[in-house]
This record gives structure tokens, sequence and C-alpha cells, in this order.
């Protein structure tokens, strides 16, 4: 048994591996496809996007033998210091922070630049997991749910105040992780309900929506007055009211914000996903040639660098963000199901070992890695095929960037540490 703790890729599992380096081969022939330009060229140019993708590639080799190294005790014991550097970082960018596309997310050394808001999820899952793990913490307890989702939002506060908005969505995802340990359904169906009111609202007017919701509420409280009689207005007529009053802030709160908050460009997304408008020339560019590439895939794809729209350059940040769209026409339907059906497997793999652990820290990180996952597969595909509003969230080992790749890693890795090491009584 110690020569196999000494052994850092003894009992790891070697599904998951498979699974991401075919993911990252598979992105970077994707990456190497939107971002050629010449008809000759050199795998090893690392001026080119291309090359520098596969030198972040390389480096992930000694970043996964790092994160090997360490037993599962290291990242539960270091968890709330890995937290809490993680915040210092995000705090750090607003004074030094190097601001692109209108955004302070970078730190800039030299050539090189790094994305903290990529390995604080990392960090966030670790100490979520921890948090949740402890055997005196009772998660029924209000206050302790404020705890929890004190540690999963605060970092997406200072990230959506950079302002990243796409980055910081991500951290709903743990809600998934925390329903998982206990916290109510409730709270996700009443996400669930203010965003689907959210989105009617901008699409029909809140006069419209208040008035519809009022009835909506009325017939309701009919009902239910009829099956309860009196007694259910003694006892519960607060409770409606109170409903009425959230809602009906709720609706003109986000008429209020729609037009004198969100930015321009923010209000033609919505309207342009929505049907409001159509702008295929400007603001909804970016989507409208990106389903057009994919649909020009096919079944089957054009081949391998063989995509004209893809080599014609007519689909913005397509190496990063729109990734996807390369997938869609170069190797068409099949190549797109292909991928999808790797995450599937990658997902379902992840949460079959993390119902293995019996330790709750293992298990409640491996949720939280699923949930994040998850979430930035939905978003970007979603986003790619036109269905959800271009929020600029990477597709998980395909998309461009550095930061991306080894925040990904990091934390797929560490999971597959905590995996190799459930059954040692460290």
């Amino acid at each position: 048994m110690r020569q196999e703790r000494n052994n850092i890729f003894a009992e790891i599992d070697w599904i998951l591996v498979i699974i991401y380096i075919v993911l990252v081969g598979f992105g970077w022939l994707n990456i190497f496809a939107a971002s050629k330009t010449e008809d000759n060229f050199e795998i090893l140019d690392f001026s080119a996007r291309y090359g520098k993708q596969l030198l972040w590639i390389g480096l992930c080799i000694p970043l996964i033998i790092i994160l090997l190294f360490f037993n599962s005790k290291f990242y539960e014991q270091f968890a709330s210091i890995l937290y809490l550097v993680s915040i210092i970082a995000l705090i750090l960018l607003f004074p030094f922070g190097k601001e692109i596309n209108g955004a302070k997310s970078w730190f800039n050394f030299g050539s090189m630049s790094l994305q903290p808001s990529e390995f604080v999820k990392a960090c966030t899952a670790l100490a979520i997991a921890k948090l949740l793990s402890d055997r005196q913490y009772n998660f029924k307890l209000i206050k302790n749910q404020i705890k929890a989702f004190i540690i999963v939002f605060f970092p997406a506060f200072l990230i959506f105040l950079q302002p990243d908005a796409g980055s910081a969505v991500i951290y709903l995802s743990f809600f998934f992780v925390l329903n998982r340990e206990g916290l109510t359904l409730n709270y996700i169906l009443s996400g669930a309900t203010f965003i689907i009111l959210f989105i009617l609202t901008i699409f029909f007017g809140s006069k419209w929506m208040f008035i519809s919701t009022f009835i909506l509420i009325s017939l309701l409280v009919s009902y239910l007055f009829y099956r309860g009689g009196k007694r259910f207005l003694r006892f519960n007529w607060y409770k409606m009211l109170g409903i009425y009053l959230v809602v009906g802030i709720f609706i003109f709160g986000t008429s209020y914000t729609y037009k004198n908050i969100l930015a321009s460009h923010q209000k033609d997304r919505f309207d342009i996903l929505l049907g409001i408008k159509t702008d295929n020339k400007g603001i909804g560019y970016n989507s409208y040639q990106s389903e057009l590439t994919i649909s020009s895939g096919g079944f089957k794809g054009k081949g391998f660098l063989k995509g004209d729209l893809t080599q014609g350059d007519f689909v913005p940040e397509q190496d990063t963000d729109y990734i996807f769209s390369t997938v869609g026409e170069e190797w068409g339907f099949l190549g797109s199901s292909l991928v999808v059906i790797l995450f599937m497997l990658l997902l379902y793999r992840i949460i079959y070992l993390a119902e293995t652990h019996t330790n709750k820290f293992g298990r409640i990180y491996g949720y939280s890695l699923a949930s994040i996952l998850f979430f930035h597969v939905i978003v970007n595909i979603g986003m790619v095929i036109g269905l959800l509003p271009t929020v600029g969230i990477p597709l998980p080992f395909f998309s461009y960037g550095g930061s991306s790749l080894w925040g990904f890693t990091i934390l797929l890795f560490i999971f597959i540490r905590l995996d190799a090491h459930k059954n040692y009584d460290w």
C-alpha cells in the first residue's frame, strides 16, 4: 500500500484521463483549423494561436504531475487557504488588471496573460466541499445555507464587477451541488420561475406581465379557497399578498433594469434571441454566422481544413467562444454528436465516481466539477447554435486559451487525485 501511495499514477481513473486527452486533442485540431491563416505553415509556429495552444497543452503535463503529487488530504486541509488566495487575486485585478474588451479580467506578465476567474472555480469547488463535508455542519439551518451562498456567490460578484457576466453566471451551477447535499428544490424552482418571468417581461412588457400574473395568482387563490375555505384565507392570506408584492416588484424592476441599466449591446442580444428584432450585420452577426457555419457542414461535414466559412474567417472569435461552429462545419452532425457524447461520458463518469466516495469531501467536489462542466457545455453550445444569448464563456478543453485549458485541467485532475485516494486512510 505504501508503494502505491508513492506512485502518483496508482489507481487513477484512466477512463477520465483518456476522455480528457481525446477532448484536448480534438479541440486543438479545431483551433488549428480556425486559426490557420496560410497554406504554408509550421505546426510549431508559436506566434500563431494554434502554436500557442500547443505550448499550453504541453505545459499541462508538468501541471498534471504537480496536481497528482499531492494527496487528497492536502486539497481538503488547504481548501480554505486556496479559496482566500483566489479571492485576493480577483480583488487585485481592479487596481492591477489588464483591460481587454472592456473588462479587467486579466493579469499581464509580459507576453503572457492569465485570467484568474478560470482558476477560482476550482478553489470555490474545494471551499464548498470543505464546508459541506464538515461533520458539525447542518445544511438545514438557514444560517449555514447563507454561509454556503456567500462562499459561492462572493467570487461571482467580484467577477461580475470586472465586468464579466458570462463567467459569473457559471456559479449558478453550484445550486445543483447544494441541492444534492440537501438544499430544498424550491430554490431552483424559484430561480427558474424568475428567469421565465424575466424573459416574458422583456418580450411582452411589464404592464401586460403584471396584469397576466395578477390574474393567474387570483385564479390560484380562488382554487385554493375553494379547496380550503375560510381556513385557508385565515392562515395564508399574508403569504399570497407577499407573492403579489414580490412578483410585482420583480416585474417592474426587470423592466427598469432592462431599459435603464443594461448596456445597449446586452439589450440587443436579448432582443435578437427573443426575435424582437433582427440584426444579422451588427450585434447578431456572430450568432448568425455561427449558425450558418454549423448548418453548412451537413451530416458528414466538409472535411478537416475544408470548411470554406471557417477558412475564410467569417465567424469572429471562432477559435475561442465559437469553436463549436468549426466542429459543425468541418466534421458535420456526426462530429458534433461525437463531441456531445464525449462530454456526456465525461460527466457520467465523474458523477458515477463521485457517488462511490465514502468521503463527503470527494463526492461534493465531484458534483461541483460535473456541474461546472455541464453549465459550460450547455451555455456555450446553446450560444453557438442560437438557443442562448452570447455570454462569452469557453467550451471546456476545446476553446483557445491557456487560462481556460489550465483551469479545467486543474478542476479535473484534482478530482482524479481525490478519486485515486478514496480508499486510503490518510
